[in-house]
């Protein structure tokens, strides 16, 4: 991927602000898909970037919180 990023990482589409996982990408856009699962959604790679670690250990609480009342 020509945007740094690598699969699977978290990530921060600015122009959404929402974080997801990198998943792949569609012709010019990135997939990325929200922490937990759910619906993948198509970002432009100019407006993503790389989660902090704050944001990223955010994500992964909430990933367990969803995982716990699901389980």
């Amino acid at each position: 991927m020509s945007t740094g990023l690598s699969l699977n990482t978290l990530a921060i589409d600015t122009a959404r602000d929402k974080i997801g996982y990198v998943m792949g990408h569609e012709g010019p856009y990135l997939q990325l898909r929200p922490p937990g699962g759910g619906v993948e959604w198509d970002a432009d790679p100019k407006k993503v970037r790389l989660a902090t670690d704050t944001e990223a250990l955010r994500a992964r609480v909430t990933e367990l919180n969803r995982a716990g009342h699901l389980g």
